[in-house]
């Protein structure tokens, strides 16, 4: 191939836009003694995977031989454990009474009412009293600053 054909190719290959007949051509090219001056700087890429290919891997990878057969067991177990006690404590809260407290004699719900309100108020008063200091505080700072 003449230079112009290399420089497209080399734009082909880096854009990912060669096939493997392509890529082996370039890989023949910058091994061999013919490379261009301005394409010498792609020798090493192209070389790095020839050098790589040849690279034979001497590890010794071991194998498990056998797994704890009682491992297997004890998650097995874990397992139907928690499926039994989600199914268990489901079941139980949904037999639960669902009577909300409620009241024949009128008079008796007026005053437990009065209780429950009267307890809400009290939070709600105290809320509103922590609302007076930051309210102070907004004048102060507007007195300042102002």
């Amino acid at each position: 191939m003449e230079k112009p054909d290399i420089k497209i190719l080399l734009d082909k290959y880096f854009e990912g836009e060669t096939t493997i007949a392509e890529e082996n051509y370039l890989r023949v090219h910058f091994a061999s003694a013919d490379v261009a001056p301005e394409f010498e700087m792609y020798k090493p890429v192209f070389g790095f995977f020839e050098v790589e290919k040849s690279i034979v891997s001497t590890a010794v990878v071991e194998l498990h031989k056998k797994q704890n057969p009682w491992l297997s067991i004890a998650v097995a177990a874990v397992v139907f454990l928690c499926i039994g006690s989600f199914g268990y404590l489901n079941f139980s809260i949904a037999k639960q009474p669902t009577d909300l407290g409620t009241y024949d004699n009128p008079q008796k719900a007026f005053q437990e009412t009065k209780k429950a309100l009267a307890l809400l108020s009290v939070h709600v008063n105290t809320g509103v009293e922590s609302m007076q200091y930051l309210q102070t505080y907004e004048s102060t700072k507007n007195i300042v600053f102002n």
